[in-house]
């Protein structure tokens, strides 16, 4: 799987992969002009969109009703010895619709951990960044 990335003017920087397209921009106070999400805030959503598409499929294999389904992602910094704040925690808290079965709730938590995502996270990959002519 390869994504093809691009560089469309401005600060603005994009990921193909095949008819689909990921936008991605700086903010205004970062010289772009904030037309789309910085990298690193998609970075962090594909983490709890992640972990929504496991409990909305454990939902709706359930015929559980998803109104008022809803994920709370917590992301927590705590600033390095350069004072770059650095990502230390991550707390999704599941918000369930009421009358939601209190049999399933160990099991809606345990869907959301299998999320990639998190799991690609906690096994990181190698790295290797090199030039091509």
């Amino acid at each position: 799987m390869d994504f093809r990335i691009t560089f469309p003017g401005g600060k603005k920087v994009n990921a193909e992969y095949g008819d689909m397209v990921i936008n991605t921009d700086q903010s205004v106070k970062s010289g772009g002009d904030g037309s789309a999400p910085e990298p690193f805030m998609l970075f962090l959503a594909s983490i709890g969109t992640c972990a929504g598409i496991y409990v909305l499929s454990f939902i709706k294999n359930r015929d559980i009703p998803s109104d008022g389904l809803e994920l709370i992602q917590h992301n927590e910094f705590i600033p390095d010895e350069k004072g770059i704040p650095n990502l230390t925690k991550i707390t999704i808290d599941i918000k369930v619709p009421v009358g939601f079965p209190e049999k399933y709730h160990e099991a809606i938590i345990r869907v959301a951990d299998q999320c990639k995502v998190k799991h690609t996270i906690a096994n990181p990959p190698k790295f290797e960044i090199k030039i091509v002519v």
